[in-house]
């Protein structure tokens, strides 16, 4: 048998699983549909999908395809490039309220014919998938791609006030029974303590809804599971005939840059730099990258992200410094071809501020490629350096001498006011002095240090809050003029 057969049977075996599980997941819908009183069904296939806007508009529609037509129209029109979505929905906690009284009524009616028996939990269809299911096939038609675990999400959102506030009520009236005396139920307290909004997956949304939900969703499964009279569910919150707000939000996961950022100026920080209304430095790093990579992403904003910084009158040179430039909701997905633009276009600017090396799209593990051995990194310096006494050659030898040195460090008092007061062990792990013609006592020390090292202070000492220093060691005054980082010894976007 050929490769060609093997992988044509593959495929079909694929497609086959694929249409049987569909099938399995249709069956089990109309399962729980034909579960359902005659009366619940009819109001079921009567309504229309009908909602309001985001300005409060009523807006119907008579089917799911007419939904989804909404749906890919919003997708094309915010311009997102995608080869798959997933489809995720939230509905309002009264919903699931409803859903699970009714399947306890069922159970109560049809609990002891075999029929119900047979099914378990787990076979439920909820609401939520139903909507799913209805939309993902439209869905997959006009958007021309599969609907699946996806970077692309499509998540739509239905809330309602009104409900929000019964199921509330609900809870309430259902855990009254079971309140102390003496303080209140941990459900009231979780409602009383959690109304604030959080972020979910790039969404909005109410956390004590959440708490609303989990809270019915918990005690009817515990009616099911273990036998629980359902006299507890009697109380129906009251039908809500008002549409549910719906908002539909499309939004993609971080897409991320890795490379090595070099910096040539002495007038550039790294991120943006604002002290009283006004700038610090002609430019940052992070507004130059990050600035040139948004645009052509089409991304809503981003961070950057570096393994370590360095002052804004220091220089980046050598192989660079390893960054991440994080993109939010990017509606382009990078290409080979297009992030080799994205370096073009960042090392042709006019000011050739900074250049930009071994640019590439990696996943979220970049971050573990930054986090690798960024505490054990080393890092190399050149420092412009100047001593109150001529240089001697024994000061050549005595600082080429030292090998893995050990120093104290106290906060910098230049930093205090941003840094906690600590002490800090730190390595000096090698040195040497390089002359410079025509001067007696100005000269280049190169040096290789361990992480987070304070190289100003360990030449002047500080204050004495640095021990020792290169002035202590030399016995005399010494200023550092002017500083270089020439590598940061680190293997992540070394190449590209």
């Amino acid at each position: 048998m050929s490769n060609a057969q093997v992988s044509d049977g593959q495929e079909a075996s694929h497609v086959i699983s694929v249409d049987e599980e569909r099938d399995e997941q249709m069956k089990l819908l109309d399962d729980a549909v034909q579960s359902l009183p005659a009366d619940a069904v009819k109001d079921l296939l009567c309504n229309e999908f009908a909602h309001c806007d985001n300005k409060a508009m009523l807006v119907k529609m008579e089917n799911a395809k007419d939904l989804a037509v909404t749906i890919s129209d919003l997708v094309k029109k915010e311009g997102h490039q995608i080869d798959s979505f997933s489809l995720e929905v939230s509905i309002p906690p009264i919903i699931l309220e409803n859903e699970n009284m009714v399947w306890l009524y069922v159970k109560k009616k049809y609990g002891s014919e075999l029929w119900f028996q047979e099914k378990s939990i787990s076979e439920r269809i909820s609401v939520k998938d139903a909507l799913k299911f209805a939309l993902s096939d439209p869905l997959q038609t006009l958007l021309d791609v599969k609907c699946c675990q996806s970077s692309f999400r499509i998540r739509l959102t239905y809330t309602n006030a009104k409900a929000s506030k019964m199921v509330q009520s609900s809870v309430e009236k259902n855990e009254g029974c079971k309140r102390r005396k003496t303080g209140k139920s941990s459900t009231e307290n979780s409602l009383d303590t959690v109304k604030q909004e959080s972020v979910v997956d790039g969404v909005e949304s109410s956390v004590c809804a959440t708490i609303e939900a989990s809270a019915a969703s918990e005690r009817s499964s515990n009616g099911l599971q273990d036998g629980e009279s359902s006299n507890t569910y009697d109380f129906l919150p009251e039908k809500v005939n008002e549409p549910c707000c719906l908002e539909c939000l499309c939004s993609r996961t971080p897409i991320f840059f890795g490379g090595r950022y070099l910096k040539y100026s002495r007038n550039v920080s790294q991120t943006r730099w604002i002290i009283d209304e006004e700038r610090m430095g002609e430019a940052s790093i992070e507004e130059i990258i990050g600035g040139s990579i948004l645009p052509m992403c089409q991304g809503d904003n981003y961070k950057f992200h570096a393994a370590g910084r360095e002052d804004i009158d220091v220089r980046m040179l050598g192989s660079g410094r390893p960054f991440l430039v994080e993109v939010q909701n990017a509606r382009q997905v990078p290409s080979e071809l297009f992030v080799k633009e994205i370096e073009a276009k960042i090392n042709n600017l006019e000011n050739k501020l900074v250049k930009v090396k071994n640019l590439k799209a990696v996943g979220s593990q970049g971050w573990d490629l930054m986090r690798e051995g960024e505490a054990e990194k080393q890092k190399q310096y050149a420092a412009l350096v100047w001593i109150s006494r001529p240089l001697q050659d024994e000061d050549l030898q005595t600082l080429s001498s030292l090998k893995e040195m050990q120093i104290l460090q106290r906060t910098p008092i230049r930093v205090l006011h941003r840094r906690s007061p600590l002490e800090r062990e730190k390595i000096i792990h090698w040195m040497k002095i390089e002359k410079i013609a025509g001067s007696s006592q100005y000269f280049l020390l190169h040096l290789c240090t361990q992480a987070g090292t304070y190289i100003k202070e360990f030449v002047h000492g500080d204050l004495g809050r640095t021990t020792p220093s290169v002035g202590s060691i030399l016995g005399c005054r010494a200023e550092i003029l002017q500083l270089d980082v020439t590598e940061v010894k680190m293997d992540c976007f070394l190449t590209e």
